[in-house]
């Protein structure tokens, strides 16, 4: 599929490098070792970092945005540790994220269907901080009505929370990528 002069937005990058953990893309010079390492890509092919990050260069803003694809990277930092840069990969899908949420390529109800972030049945959840004690990136608060809340921008749809509340009120849908993977390991 060809690419035309309207799908190019030029400030697409400088856009992605302002973000926090977007500035990570002008150190990359795509040497490929981060697609090489990343478990992700192994199991699911269209996955493919150094794709991303030539995508984004490319000012190809709305494929890159509502793309399936920025929710399957598991942050698991493989990339950092063989990247000759120490470029965080990891990190500038974050900013990708934040920027698809902020700018409507994605709703946080989207993301709950697809599997890609927690969310609190509100009349279920007892207050208890649980979920606030447990998340390592402090993702859940507690709200004005004493109730939890999980933003979606920033969840990370581990599952911690969802494991630890003791009122099973934080829901968490499997996944099409974890179904995806799940084919993979059974051979199917």
């Amino acid at each position: 599929m060809g690419i035309t002069s309207k799908e190019i937005n030029p400030s697409f990058a400088s856009q992605v490098t302002a973000i926090p953990g977007g500035e990570w893309l002008n150190r990359c010079f795509s040497c490929g070792a981060c697609s090489g390492a990343c478990p992700v890509s192994q199991a699911i092919p269209e996955f493919d970092p150094r794709k991303i990050i030539h995508m984004i260069r490319m000012g190809l803003k709305d494929r890159v945005l509502a793309s399936h694809l920025l929710w399957y990277c598991s942050k698991c930092r493989s990339c950092v540790f063989v990247c000759p840069q120490n470029v965080g990969f990891a990190d500038i899908m974050t900013a990708l994220r934040r920027i698809a949420v902020s700018e409507g390529y994605v709703s946080d109800q989207d993301l709950r269907d697809q599997g890609k972030v927690a969310w609190v049945e509100r009349d279920r959840c007892v207050a208890c901080l649980t979920c606030v004690r447990v998340c390592p990136w402090g993702v859940p608060k507690i709200d004005a009505q004493g109730v939890a809340d999980i933003r979606a921008k920033d969840c990370r749809a581990c599952g911690i929370c969802v494991g630890e509340c003791p009122a099973q009120a934080i829901r968490l849908n499997e996944s099409e990528d974890e179904r995806r993977l799940a084919a993979c390991a059974s051979g199917r």
